[in-house]
């Protein structure tokens, strides 16, 4: 495990805070449509900002548009240090469902989608979402997806390039077509797939964006969580960030919420140093799990 004391790591060319911020929850119910409070959506973004944070991570499927738009409202003109991740390779139907859309020409729409509602030129980072399986990643080979991001990059419309929803062979498959700056894949406590994939990044200085940290729709919940929590009296949730930060140093945290009060309390995971007794309750979550 490394220390919560590292707290900053290599993005592609930026450097970010590892404790960033996940505009998923900025939308509607279900991340469809908009928010019941605009305003309240517009204030946590910039307490964001404000408290340090700059690294965003956001979609233009979230919504759809919703979430880009609000960041724009929020934050633009845009501050020098922010660095926006935005993923493409999904859409919404009417009703909300998760679509795959990645065809050549989807997936340049959606670049300049992203491009128009965060009102950007060049879009900082760009996931490719693989959604061969909607629920997690399954294998296939990505490089007819992954070359069209590419010829966008050298188009000038894209800095940097990630992977989402990724297996380790698809991320090596990847790597041969192009710089990966990122992975984001789901991973918490209890849900620790990619230990060895998140080991092999770090020795090659890439970062590891784990979704879900706090669960998901299916919040994390263990008494091994709760105890470790109340010994250190921190929140339960605090507890399952702070030991991603000291699992690996090139995890980066993008916790969402759309209250200032809970961003507040998220933020204060990276104050929250666990010692060793504690760690070692806190890995044996997933071996019960």
């Amino acid at each position: 495990m490394t220390t919560a004391s590292q707290t900053t790591y290599r993005l592609g060319d930026r450097t970010v805070n590892r404790l960033g911020y996940g505009a998923m929850q900025l939308a509607g119910p279900g991340v469809f449509g908009p928010p019941k409070d605009r305003a309240a959506a517009v204030a946590v973004l910039r307490a964001a900002v404000e408290a340090g944070v700059n690294h965003i991570d956001t979609s233009d499927f979230y919504g759809p548009h919703v979430t880009n738009q609000i960041i724009r409202e929020a934050l633009s003109p845009y501050p020098d240090d922010l660095t926006l991740c935005t993923k493409i390779g999904a859409r919404r139907d009417d009703k909300g469902a998760w679509l795959p859309a990645y065809s050549p020409d989807e997936l340049r729409s959606a670049v300049h989608d992203n491009l128009r509602n965060l009102g950007l030129d060049v879009l900082p980072v760009v996931n490719l979402r693989i959604m061969f399986d909607v629920h997690g990643p399954a294998e296939g080979s990505i490089r007819q997806q992954l070359e069209v991001l590419a010829e966008l990059r050298q188009q000038g419309l894209v800095r940097h390039i990630g992977l989402s929803n990724v297996t380790p062979a698809q991320v090596a498959e990847g790597r041969d077509i192009c710089e990966i700056v990122c992975v984001q894949n789901q991973y918490n406590l209890a849900h620790r797939g990619d230990d060895d994939l998140i080991d092999a990044l770090a020795k090659d200085g890439i970062a590891y964006v784990p979704f879900f940290p706090l669960g998901g729709f299916s919040p994390l919940q263990s008494d091994a969580l709760s105890d470790v929590a109340r010994r250190l009296d921190a929140s339960p949730l605090q507890v399952a960030l702070a030991w991603l930060l000291q699992r690996s140093p090139n995890i980066l945290l993008i916790p969402g919420t759309s209250s200032v009060a809970h961003l507040d309390d998220n933020l204060r995971a990276g104050e929250l140093a666990l010692p060793a007794d504690a760690v070692a309750t806190l890995d044996g979550i997933a071996q019960r799990a």
